[in-house]
C-alpha cells in the first residue's frame, strides 16, 4: 500500500499540472481573499476569522479535488496498465487506500500554506480576544473532513471511465451534489422538518455546524461513512472491471 501512496504522490508532484492545479488554487484564493472587493475579502469582512475562506473553499474543492483523482484509475485504463495492478501481491482494498490517501496528502499539502492566512489576520487583529482559535480548528478540521469525502468520491469517479476529462467532470457533479444537491431539493418542498431531514443528507449541513466552533461526532461519522461508502464503491467497481 505505501508503494502505491508514493507512486500517487510522485507521479502527481512530476508533472507542471500537479505544481500547475496546487498555484492555481493558491493564486486564485489569494486574490479573492486578499485583492479583489467583494463578500470573500478578508479585509473587507470586518472581523477577524476565516469565515470567508471556508465558506469558499467547498466550491472550490468541488473542483480542484476531481481535477487531482481524475486520473487516479482512468488513466491506468487507458493505457492499459490497470491489469498489471491486479497481480500485484496487495489485497484490492489496499491498492484503493493507497490511491486514497495519496491524493489526500496532496489535498492536505495544497490547504497547508493557507494557514498563513490565519497568521496575517492574528497579526492585524487589534486585540488578541478578537481572534477565536476555535473556530480556526474546528472549521480546519471540517474542511479536512470535507476533502476526505470529496477525494473518496473523486477516486470513484475515476473509476467509471478511461477518459480523465469525463472523469473529471462525473467527480465534479457529484461533489456538488453531495454538497449542496440536498440542500436544492429540501426547497421543493414547504414542510420546514422534511427540509432540515433532507438537507441532514447532505455535506453542507454537517461542514457548516463544524465550522461554526462545534465539532460533533455526528457530523464526522457522517464525512467517515460518506468516505468509506466511496471507497468500497470504488473497490467494487474495480473488481466489476476485472472480471
Amino acid at each position: 500500500m505505501y508503494a502505491i501512496f508514493k507512486k500517487e504522490i510522485q507521479s502527481f508532484l512530476a508533472t507542471p499540472l500537479g505544481y500547475g492545479i496546487i498555484g492555481s488554487f493558491l493564486l486564485g484564493a489569494g486574490l479573492v481573499l486578499w485583492v479583489f472587493r467583494g463578500d470573500f475579502n478578508l479585509l473587507d469582512y470586518g472581523f477577524a476569522d476565516l469565515s470567508p475562506f471556508f465558506a469558499l473553499a467547498p466550491w472550490i474543492f468541488a473542483v480542484l479535488i476531481p481535477a487531482l483523482t481524475m486520473k487516479s484509475f482512468a488513466e491506468e485504463r487507458k493505457m492499459g496498465t490497470l491489469e498489471l495492478l491486479w497481480i500485484k501481491p496487495i489485497p484490492l482494498w489496499q491498492l484503493v487506500l493507497g490511491k486514497f490517501l495519496g491524493a489526500f496528502a496532496l489535498c492536505v499539502l495544497t490547504i497547508a500554506p493557507t494557514l498563513i492566512y490565519a497568521y496575517i489576520l492574528s497579526d492585524l487583529s487589534i486585540t488578541t480576544e478578537n481572534y477565536d482559535l476555535g473556530i480556526l480548528i474546528s472549521s480546519y478540521t471540517g474542511l479536512l473532513f470535507l476533502v476526505a469525502a470529496y477525494t473518496s468520491i473523486g477516486i470513484f469517479a475515476s473509476t467509471l471511465t478511461s477518459q480523465q476529462i469525463t472523469a473529471f467532470i462525473a467527480g465534479v457533479l457529484l461533489c456538488f451534489f453531495f454538497y449542496q444537491g440536498f440542500d436544492a431539493i429540501a426547497t421543493l418542498f414547504a414542510d420546514g422538518v422534511l427540509q432540515q431531514h433532507i438537507q441532514a443528507w447532505g455535506g453542507n449541513a454537517h461542514f457548516d455546524s463544524i465550522a461554526r466552533g462545534v465539532i460533533d461526532t455526528r457530523d464526522l461519522v457522517y464525512f467517515v461513512s460518506v468516505t468509506l461508502c466511496f471507497l468500497y464503491l470504488t473497490e467494487q467497481r474495480l473488481k466489476r472491471i476485472s472480471q
